[in-house]
């Protein structure tokens, strides 16, 4: 559930959405599927289902709820999403131009809250945390090896962003007293059951603190069947302020729970 790297670089990697659907009860919700995988596929983007080649952030996916647990933060639309579709683009245009014709396809058939951030350098990661929580982290795979999907968008207290950004560095190591005791894990140490079998991606929101009423991270993991308990552990490890303290400023949204499906039509079966 990472949260880190929040000192703000200019530069944009990529760029990515989440589109929360449910039935609006007018139409055929299912015949909007071609028009928006055609031009996801148009646009270069692959199908994450697939997962053959590396993560290049050009893709598509398409998700099935299965439930959803409410938290801090109240969103219907979230919670209440009977479907997930993801998008993720080096090129912003890209992802306007699916959302749009998601949006176009579904009409009144459908409603449809877009959540969209972007990805940014690392700024907190050196060279040997790199390598301790990225160079041994799972990459994202086929749909049938991590069928499994888990989406948990949040934001930091107004508390948060009142720090500087050197103290909230601090608060994603662990923390030692005097005599060399470990005080409490910090963010790093409370996710590391997790770095060899979750996939996670988070998008940011383009200005941190963002605007009103939006999040500041849109959270996302994959896993296999058997790795859902350690996805369980991890949350709650992170969200333990005695060992995590950084989560006493973390406000979450819904965690929605879902399975990864080959297609639109799947969404359906």
């Amino acid at each position: 559930m990472a949260t880190g790297d929040e000192f703000l670089s200019e530069e944009i990697l990529g760029h990515g959405a989440y589109l929360c659907v449910r039935p609006a009860g007018g139409g055929d919700v299912q015949r909007a599927g071609l028009a928006i995988t055609t031009t996801a596929e148009r646009l270069g983007l692959r199908n994450e289902w697939d997962a053959t080649a590396p993560a290049e952030r050009e893709s598509f996916a398409f998700i099935r709820s299965e439930r959803a647990i409410p938290a801090d933060i109240a969103d219907d639309d979230v919670a209440q999403a009977r479907w997930l579709i993801h998008v993720c683009s080096k090129r912003a245009e890209a992802v306007t131009t699916v959302c749009d014709e998601a949006m176009k396809a579904l009409g009144a058939t459908a409603h449809v809250k877009t959540l969209r951030g972007v990805i940014r350098p690392r700024n907190y990661t050196g060279a040997a945390m790199a390598n301790w929580a990225y160079g041994r982290q799972v990459v994202q795979q086929p749909g049938l090896a991590m069928p499994n999907a888990f989406f948990v968008p949040m934001s930091k207290t107004a508390e948060w962003w009142r720090k500087n950004w050197m103290e909230r560095h601090t608060y994603f190591l662990p923390r030692y007293d005097d005599a060399g005791r470990m005080i409490n894990e910090g963010h790093a140490l409370a996710t590391e059951a997790g770095i060899a079998c979750l996939l996670r991606r988070t998008y940011k929101s383009e200005t941190q603190p963002p605007a009103a009423g939006q999040y500041d991270f849109l959270t996302y993991f994959e896993c296999a069947d058997e790795a859902i308990s350690v996805l369980h552990q991890v949350c709650a490890a992170l969200r333990d302020v005695n060992r995590n303290p950084e989560w006493r400023f973390v406000r979450e949204g819904p965690t929605w729970q879902g399975r990864r499906v080959p297609s639109w039509n799947a969404l359906f079966e």
